[in-house]
């Protein structure tokens, strides 16, 4: 069996745009994955670990445990054998509540790359290829997440490049949501169903692709 870990946040989660409501498993884009990539072969697994509010390198200031650099190692040796991480994160660095622009969240993603490759899995299990996916731009925040957003689509701009030029560097595949689908129209940051749907079936061959050059 190959196993998929899905490091993420609320984006990936499954948030319902202005609400705390979740889609369902197999309408997510994960779980959508898991259905895709099964029907070519049958020994497939998503495992998601995809927390709201969850940040690359810094703290929420209000609620604990969003720092992503913190617990990644053991999630990994949890999870292992893994075949493959995505890591979809970069949009709540954008946050009222902290000053990084693009280059700082793409560098926040770029911080999770050893911890990934160093985590202390078993003797003999394989190192997992990592794919990075930039988030479709933030567009105007609305809703009950304005305020925390607020100024999120003026830091936005360049984090697709600076997260390509991160995965040339480090050796990591690499894929725009931006090319295939947009932030949702009821907030301006997640992602809707027929968009969790379309990111999907977009990357799956990308997937596949992965798992057949290693």
């Amino acid at each position: 069996m190959k196993q998929i870990l899905v490091y993420a946040d609320s984006l990936s989660w499954g948030i319902i745009p202005n609400s705390r409501n979740r889609f369902d498993f197999h309408q997510r884009w994960p779980g959508k994955l898991e259905q895709l990539l099964s029907k070519e072969s049958k020994s497939i697994r998503v495992i998601e670990d995809c927390l709201n509010g969850r940040r690359t390198v810094l703290d929420d200031p209000f609620k604990p445990g969003r720092n992503g650099l913190k617990g990644l190692q053991q999630r990994i040796e949890i999870n292992s054998p893994l075949a493959l991480v995505i890591i979809m994160l970069g949009n709540n660095d954008f946050q009222s509540s902290h000053n990084f622009k693009a280059a700082e969240a793409a560098q926040g993603v770029a911080a999770l790359i050893p911890i990934v490759r160093k985590a202390p899995i078993e003797p003999g299990m394989p190192m997992p290829e990592i794919l990075l996916i930039s988030p479709p731009p933030i567009t105007c925040p609305k809703g009950a997440i304005a305020a925390k957003f607020k100024g999120a689509e003026l830091k936005w701009p360049g984090f697709n490049k600076e997260l390509a030029r991160v995965a040339s560097e480090n050796r990591c595949y690499f894929f725009d949501a931006g090319t295939v689908i947009n932030a949702s129209r009821v907030d301006g940051i997640h992602l809707d169903l027929e968009q969790h749907q379309q990111l999907a079936i977009s990357i799956k061959q990308q997937v596949i692709d992965i798992f057949s050059a290693n």
